[in-house]
């Protein structure tokens, strides 16, 4: 299939890149001797999961939906954490999850003892109150007044015969330095309640396949907590798996001036790459520039009617005309599990590209999909 047979916009997920990620966090799976698993929440195209699987240890999950689809179209081991699990629905967890991680002591003592019956692992998040992010405090699970995690004020020591392991998740796209300065806060207030455990999960955002990550001193830092805690150590990376392994094509619809030129795309800030306003962030562009950089620059938006559906300002060596294309970079993680069909827009098509540079469409969506979300 050729990319002229597809209408714009679509997602393409690159096998090649894809597996150069895999084959850099099977090498630090094995040489640190830790588990690394799927985090759904950022990448959940499950036709690519007969792949994963051959290089992951399984996929962790949010809640239902995705400790289903990991248990059924991922195999391995399934991980699941909710900030609060809702009683109707864990029963069916328990067919699906291995591993139950609890936010409070409150839902461990509610629902731990139901999952040890049953067979399952038991941890507890924690959070070491330990912030090394900067400039996204929407994703710091440290920052004060956050929800997620346990922090040594509300850690009861009486539940340790509850549990197997404790879990904290505190990165967002950050190299091994900060979890170094995160594991040091961790153990101080921590370390003591690891003896007996079985494992410890340091959640996601380690952005291990990134060209510049310290993937020597993860190793390290790793062996260290198995060799003095006598833990299993898991990673559950997201990003890091699929990172720039996906683009998302589109198309120019028009070019209208006003102050500066702006070319209105099929593609949609607010439906197809949210990230861009909540994070938000500047997506990379191929071949183009940072303004005035280039001949010709333009900002970049969308077809929908909020005036804030704009992707951001970019300069180009040509001029772009309608059917133009632009292709944005990167667009495998946090995307398609966050389109939305606002304002009726559809959602992007998702292709295939095979290691031959083969084309295959994986799915195509329409008037259907946007009418059956709703009644």
């Amino acid at each position: 299939m050729g990319e002229a047979c597809i209408n714009t916009p679509y997602f393409v997920v690159d096998e090649l890149r894809l597996v150069k990620n895999l084959e850099i966090l099977k090498q630090v799976s094995e040489a640190a001797g830790c588990r690394i698993l799927l985090a759904q929440k950022a990448f959940s195209m499950f036709s690519c999961y007969p792949l994963l699987r051959q290089y992951l240890a399984g996929s962790t999950a949010s809640g239902l939906y995705e400790a289903r689809l990991g248990k059924e179209e991922f195999g391995g081991e399934t991980h699941v954490f909710s900030p609060a699990y809702k009683p109707e629905e864990f029963d069916e967890l328990l067919h699906y999850a291995d591993h139950f991680v609890f936010n409070s002591p409150a839902q461990l003592r509610r629902f731990g003892p139901a999952a040890k019956a049953a067979g399952k692992q038991v941890g507890l998040r924690v959070n070491p109150e330990c912030s090394t992010q900067e400039g996204h405090a929407i994703y710091d699970p440290c920052a004060p007044g956050s929800r997620l995690g346990t922090t040594l004020a509300n850690f009861d020591p009486e539940l340790l015969p509850l549990l197997d392991g404790l879990h904290f998740h505190t990165l967002c796209e950050q190299d091994s330095d900060a979890l170094e300065t995160t594991l040091a806060a961790f153990e101080e207030k921590f370390g003591p309640y690891l003896t007996g455990l079985k494992w410890l999960n340091l959640g996601g955002g380690h952005h291990i396949t990134r060209d510049d990550y310290d993937r020597e001193r993860l190793i390290r830092l790793v062996r260290g907590l198995r060799e003095k805690y006598g833990v299993e150590v898991y990673l559950e990376p997201g990003e890091a798996v699929v990172l720039n392994a996906g683009f998302l094509e589109s198309s120019v619809l028009e070019v209208v001036h006003n102050g500066m030129d702006i070319a209105i795309l099929d593609t949609s800030a607010a439906c197809h790459m949210p990230d861009v306003l909540e994070m938000p962030y500047r997506p990379p562009v191929i071949g183009a520039g940072l303004p005035e950089e280039k001949a010709y620059t333009y900002r970049l938006g969308g077809p929908t009617c909020l005036a804030g559906d704009v992707i951001g300002d970019y300069s180009f060596d040509a001029p772009l005309t309608e059917g133009s294309r632009v292709t944005f970079g990167d667009m495998a993680l946090y995307t398609m599990v966050k389109t939305n069909t606002f304002n009726g827009m559809p959602l992007p098509a998702i292709v295939w590209r095979d290691k031959d540079g083969s084309l295959t469409l994986v799915k195509q969506f329409g008037y259907e999909d946007f009418k059956n979300r709703l009644s």
